[in-house]
């Protein structure tokens, strides 16, 4: 007899599908449930909020790695601008 997932299940398996990038065949399997009953979910909530919440959560990744990408950027020139300073005061010691 199969079991019935709850809805709650259903949703979350199809984010983790959406959101994770996994193939679909491993998530199934991890999840105990078959491939394509997980496929069936996918395009049943498809249609639904489910997929506007996943890409407003992949908007707000975007945005983070963008501003991460520009804090390691001044950290990298504050880095160079250091070791810069620290050779010409080494030099002047001599």
């Amino acid at each position: 007899m199969a079991l019935k997932q709850t809805e709650e299940f259903r949703r979350e398996a199809v984010r983790i599908v959406l959101s994770s990038g996994l193939p679909r065949a491993r998530v199934a399997a991890d999840l105990g449930i078959g491939k394509s009953t997980l496929s069936h979910w996918i395009s049943q909530y498809r249609s639904s909020d489910l997929t506007a919440t996943v890409s407003e959560t992949q908007m707000d990744l975007a945005r983070e790695n963008e501003r991460l990408r520009l804090e390691n950027r001044v950290l990298r020139e504050e880095r160079d601008i250091l070791k810069k300073a620290t050779q010409f005061f080494a030099s002047q010691k001599t």
